[in-house]
């Protein structure tokens, strides 16, 4: 089972209650019915926070989604928007609020709620175009942490790697230090933080002047963390661009998972009837939620895929005997017990036939020349194999045409891999890139050399393995099943982020010193001071608690060896992970992608 999160002794729930108290608080200041405009992206985020209910309860009878021209008709007394703050969005909302008719009686209040900080940027804009006045409530809702389960907090700020690593912005740093500010309000002062990599650094020194600027800030709360570790996500460039290998990071690789929830091809999961040959297949994609609350989902989303069939079937078997019992039942008592109990056997009933769905539809990927290919490629470059030329594979999907997200992977895993790739072999690569895929994609390469994911090799020296060696990146001998080492999660590649997480629990990160070096940017470690009488007395056999804060994004298979680490039987340490983003390699890409548009003439 979840242990992960049952023997847990960190509770997100109070976080998700002051999320809750402080949108309450806003809307009670705008009296009367209302609606909500709605930034479309941050949706998803709110749904994890406030459900529809919590917001009817306080006079919200309509909601739109934000976009130029009218707003739609509403009979109410108020009108929210809710948005981050970003020009481009400003303009629609300038563009809603001069439409309004005021001749209209009576009149709408405009409030505004900038997500998670206001702008005085943006607040400078609206007022010159003349629209500042219009509204009434103009405050901040500061959503920095958002609760995504148990032991998982994301800010879900896309654009952070790119802002950091590439344009030298800071904000959503600062706001990664909020958040860590708040969590401590809520959780207590975290006695130790340690750190990895330029971002963390610049987080760690805000956390301190925040702390000094608030002496109020102290607080008597027992703390619930014993250590923070923040990492850069550029230390470990590595482990986002291979493909994960466990259920749930597969399920993202595949089909994209948006704020807990996945939309799947409906084919699988239609009803079947006798005799009607499939004739009204459903058109609309399936969406499923998934978390820990589902008890099949906690057990498997971790596993390694080639160990999820088993535990299926096995799941199939226990659930028809469950049902079987009913013939059983004779007395009065037994069928009443039996009856109590239908609601959870139907669910787990429901819940196995839609995993077993998910599970064919990635079989179906993961059994085709293409993907077995692609990941031999793959493992061949992180064991160390033939890292430096140019890769036969990566050519011929060039010709072919494939995704260009597949093969700039592919080609950054190679560069990752070799600390930078020779002159003449990147080179080579730009030009099939740029002549194949076209020339607009200049801007996107440019990008990824300037993050440090496609470069050439500066001194000439490789020194990935001599990191792989040290910190035990590839391992030969990997057990799916049963696994006894965090390299499970991509078949043999054990994500070095999660290695040094490992590293500084047991023996400590002075056993890696050259290594750390070698790896980009500054490490640290900084203490802060408890008040007397909240220091903590280790209770024999408790574990301790590390909250890893990934900066730049993290993904599935990293949170999965993470909860791997923390139900080891002699592991002595739980963690909790916090993010800037939850990414995989595709969506990572992405935002790293520019695109020319064309000349208007």
């Amino acid at each position: 089972m979840a242990a992960h999160l049952s023997s847990g002794r960190v509770n997100l729930t109070a976080l998700r209650e002051a999320g809750r108290r402080e949108l309450r608080e806003f809307l009670d200041k705008c009296a009367g019915s209302k609606a909500i405009v709605w930034d479309e992206y941050l949706t998803g985020p709110f749904g994890l926070i406030a459900q529809y209910s919590l917001l009817k309860e306080h006079e919200v009878e309509k909601m739109f989604t934000l976009k130029p021209g009218r707003l739609p008709q509403a009979d109410v007394k108020n009108i929210i928007f809710f948005v981050r703050p970003k020009l481009e969005l400003m303009d629609v909302i300038t563009d809603n609020v001069l439409r309004e008719d005021r001749g209209r009686s009576p009149q709408r209040d405009f409030h505004i709620l900038f997500v998670p900080r206001r702008s005085l940027l943006c607040e400078q804009w609206l007022k010159e175009q003349g629209v500042l006045g219009s509204f009434i409530h103009r405050e901040q809702y500061s959503l920095d942490l958002i609760p995504f389960d148990g032991d998982l907090l994301s800010m879900e700020s896309e654009s952070a790697f790119k802002e950091c690593y590439l344009e030298s912005d800071q904000t959503s740093l600062y706001h990664a230090a909020k958040g860590l500010m708040t969590l401590q309000a809520l959780y207590g002062t975290i006695p130790q933080i340690f750190g990895k990599g330029e971002c963390a650094r610049h987080v760690a020194n805000m956390m301190i002047r925040m702390k000094r600027e608030f002496p109020g800030s102290q607080n008597s709360i027992f703390p619930v963390f014993d250590t923070l570790l923040l990492l850069d996500r550029n230390v470990d460039l590595l482990t986002p661009l291979a493909t994960q290998l466990t259920y749930e990071g597969l399920i993202d690789e595949i089909y994209g998972i948006q704020n807990t929830y996945v939309k799947l091809p409906p084919e699988k999961f239609a009803p079947k009837k006798q005799g009607e040959g499939g004739k009204d297949l459903p058109t609309e994609p399936k969406k499923l939620q998934l978390n820990s609350a589902e008890e099949l989902y906690a057990e498997i989303r971790d596993k390694n895929f080639n160990a999820v069939g088993s535990v299926l079937s096995k799941k199939a078997k226990i659930i028809s005997a469950a049902f079987e019992e009913r013939h059983h039942a004779k007395t009065v008592g037994e069928i009443k017990q039996f009856v109590s109990q239908l609601p959870h056997m139907q669910a787990a009933r429901s819940s196995l036939a839609n995993h077993t769905s998910i599970a064919e539809l990635i079989k179906d990927i993961t059994t085709s020349e293409d993907f077995f290919d692609n990941l031999t490629v793959e493992q061949e470059f992180m064991s160390g194999i033939d890292t430096d030329k140019v890769n036969n594979y990566i050519e011929d999907c060039i010709a072919q045409k494939h995704p260009l997200i597949k093969i700039l992977r592919l080609v950054c895993l190679q560069s990752v891999c070799n600390s930078g790739l020779k002159q003449k072999v990147l080179d080579h690569y730009k030009r099939e890139i740029l002549q194949t895929y076209g020339y607009e994609h200049i801007l996107t390469l440019n990008n990824l050399e300037k993050a440090g994911l496609l470069k050439p090799q500066t001194g000439g020296r490789n020194n990935y393995p001599t990191i792989r060696k040290t910190l035990r990146l590839w391992m030969d001998d990997v057990n799916e099943q049963n696994p006894n080492d965090i390299s499970y999660v991509y078949s043999g590649y054990a994500p070095l982020s999660v290695r040094l997480a490992q590293l500084l629990a047991r023996p400590g990160w002075r056993s890696i010193e050259e290594v750390l070096k070698m790896l980009p940017g500054p490490h640290f470690e900084e203490r802060q001071q408890l008040p007397t009488g909240l220091q903590k007395k280790r209770q024999h056999g408790e574990n301790r608690v590390t909250l890893v804060f990934f900066l730049g994004g993290v993904t599935y298979a990293e949170i999965a060896a993470l909860r791997f680490l923390s139900q080891m039987e002699d592991g002595g340490t739980e963690y909790v992970i916090a993010t800037t983003k939850l990414i995989n390699g595709t969506s990572w890409m992405k935002s790293l992608m520019e695109k020319l548009e064309p000349a208007p003439f």
